[in-house]
């Protein structure tokens, strides 16, 4: 998201997490850099693969994700952790069950035209669809809103990512987000509520 600080000014031209230094060339949105880091460093093949079916596959779901999954999951943690922390109010439950109902239609479209029977979103094996789409969906859980619980075929799905990625390293690269409640003990600077209070509350609109 947007940031105000000085660094991400220096790294990024847009001013937004996450953003990419490397040497003199700098890279802002997290697909971007996940794709620049696929064939900088000649990943494996099924991450982002060669066939150009396959990879259209790929970029057909990373397109659909920002206007539907992203749209919804992050906004589950924003309601419940965040916002108050930064305003110092609850949002009201109503606004949770909007996100929860826009989130749970995204989700049965994820599951029927993007899984459907297939192990992962492409087939067979992992791909960047797969991560990105696992990083959002576990957002919601950090937050109490376990979407996987009564979704067995989503379950399954990440149990297989979980397996695919290895848990040990899955569960660290989730850390934060696992224990994000915990956000709600930590006292704020002032000016930095401030700042980012009317922020979050945007991202809402």
């Amino acid at each position: 998201g947007p940031s105000s600080s000085e660094g991400a000014g220096k790294v990024s031209l847009l001013k937004k997490v996450p953003a990419l230094k490397d040497g003199d060339f700098t890279l802002a949105e997290c697909t971007a850099i996940l794709l620049y880091l696929s064939r900088k460093y000649n990943t494996p093949d099924h991450w982002y693969p060669s066939d150009i079916q396959k990879r259209a596959r790929v970029d057909e779901y990373l397109s659909w994700h920002h206007a539907n999954i992203r749209a919804s999951a992050p906004k589950t943690m924003w309601i419940k952790v965040l916002i108050p922390l930064f305003t110092g109010q609850p949002l009201p439950s109503e606004k949770l069950q909007e996100v929860m109902e826009g989130l749970s239609t995204s989700l049965k479209h994820f599951e029927e035209r993007f899984l459907q029977d297939k192990a992962f979103i492409i087939g067979s094996e992992i791909s960047l669809a797969d991560l990105v789409a696992i990083v959002e969906l576990m957002q919601p859980v950090g937050v109490g809103c376990d979407i996987f619980e009564d979704r067995p075929r989503l379950r399954e799905w990440r149990r297989r990512v979980e397996d695919a990625v290895g848990k040990e390293l899955f569960f660290q690269a989730h850390e934060m987000i696992l224990n994000i409640k915990e956000l709600s003990n930590i006292q704020i600077d002032p000016q930095l509520k401030e700042q980012l209070a009317p922020v979050l509350m945007k991202m809402l609109k």
